[in-house]
């Protein structure tokens, strides 16, 4: 009997009630890492659970193409090609040389360096966020700090006005969680996907012409007046641009502190090393990225017949690069299901690998970090409240609701 279809690695229903399938994946990378899948109602799909093929895909994107699409396909497509939000060019949805061209846009405002400037920011919406929570109480911290903190930074980066907030949120919860009646309000109809392409441009679009007129320094002025190759990037390309900033950035970070918030509470002593000494709260959030592993999966298709972990791929086959898996791998990590911000080196591969390595990588770090040293400082006790809910959804995983029950050390 087959370990699995595949069913349990790719319905939303399954996340939804079960978290991440880690038993499962336990047994492929054991026993067959490279495993063919087929779910009924999308394409047949290689399951790829270890951090050795997946890191071969990934620095190989000759061979493993994504722009064919980085997200499993239905049968019965959803939207045409070239409609919606299908019609946006999205960097991650390319392969070089376009790849690289696109994303020498935005990575020189990404660096250390570059995101200096948005240091105070940062600390600020931290502080305020943890003010806000007062001396003690209980609060849902999925749905409270792990979803404002990073929402208002990239608000800020991109442009968008404060007062626009929750409308990016609603947008954004639609895309990533469409399944989910919560957040997405299961809304998955080609209408529904047709109408929120629209309300992305009537967002953007004002953002995009204003900063054409009055350039500043800010990310929303360097996407809205880039060149590729000194012509002007296409309007499909510029707003792919932002909704894969802001989007991509916010869901993923948001995940991952959620998750971490989990980890750090029902770890206790690994949090107490970071209230003891605020340096290690880099290494804390380095540990919380890989246990949290917000991108649960990317898919690549072989661009030629080819033979990956003793399993023969056909040309034009698709296969999924499972990160949270990968970073439960047992070969890199010794005791992978312990929560340890001592791992020296992490070498998890949540930010992906290879030429699609995150743009972002630095600001979700940055982001992260200004929060968990503002509860380090802060927090004397913290617990959870019953048990965590899981997100429908299976592209960009991670925690719906953590109530939590704190108590704030005097300030």
């Amino acid at each position: 009997m087959s370990i699995t279809e595949g069913y349990e690695l790719i319905l939303p229903d399954y996340y939804e009630q079960h978290g991440p399938p880690y038993a499962v994946w336990d047994r492929l990378r054991a026993e067959s890492p490279v495993h063919r899948c087929e779910v009924e109602g999308i394409e047949p799909f290689w399951a790829i659970t270890r951090q050795e093929e997946l890191k071969y895909i990934s620095k190989t994107p000759e061979l493993f193409l994504s722009g064919n699409g980085i997200t499993l396909a239905p049968k019965e497509p959803v939207l045409a090609e070239g409609q919606g939000l299908a019609a946006m060019r999205v960097v991650i949805m390319t392969d070089p040389p376009e790849h690289r061209d696109l994303r020498k846009v935005a990575s020189p405002t990404l660096t250390p360096r570059a995101l200096k400037t948005l240091q105070p920011e940062i600390e600020a919406s931290a502080r305020a966020l943890v003010d806000e929570m007062g001396e003690e109480g209980e609060t849902d911290l999925a749905m409270g700090i792990a979803v404002r903190h990073p929402l208002r930074i990239l608000a800020k980066a991109l442009g968008v006005p404060r007062e626009e907030e929750p409308r990016v949120l609603e947008l954004s919860n639609r895309i990533f969680a469409p399944d989910d009646e919560e957040l997405g309000g299961g809304r998955t109809s080609p209408e529904d996907f047709m109408k929120l392409g629209q309300e992305f441009l009537e967002l953007f679009l004002p953002i995009i012409e204003d900063r054409r007129k009055n350039p500043t320094d800010d990310l929303a002025s360097i996407i809205a007046n880039a060149q590729i190759n000194g012509e002007a990037m296409g309007p499909m390309e510029t707003l792919g641009y932002y909704l894969i900033m802001f989007n991509a950035g916010h869901d993923t970070t948001k995940n991952a502190l959620a998750g971490g918030f989990h980890a750090l509470m029902e770890n206790p002593g690994e949090f107490d090393k970071v209230k003891k000494d605020l340096s290690r709260a880099p290494d804390a959030v380095e540990e919380m990225i890989r246990w949290a592993s917000p991108v649960n999966y990317m898919k690549r298709t072989a661009a030629e017949d080819l033979e990956l972990g003793g399993q023969k791929i056909s040309q034009g086959e698709a296969l999924v690069l499972f990160y949270g898996s990968a970073n439960r791998d047992e070969s890199v990590f010794e005791d992978p299901y312990r929560f340890s911000i001592d791992r020296n080196p992490n070498r998890h591969v949540a930010f992906g690998y290879g030429e699609h390595f995150c743009m972002g990588t630095h600001f979700a770090r940055r982001s992260m970090c200004a929060v968990v040293e503002e509860l380090a400082r802060r927090v004397d006790h913290w617990e959870t409240v019953g048990e965590p809910e899981w997100i429908k959804a299976n592209f960009v995983v991670g925690l719906k609701h953590l109530y939590a029950r704190y108590v704030m050390r005097p300030n």
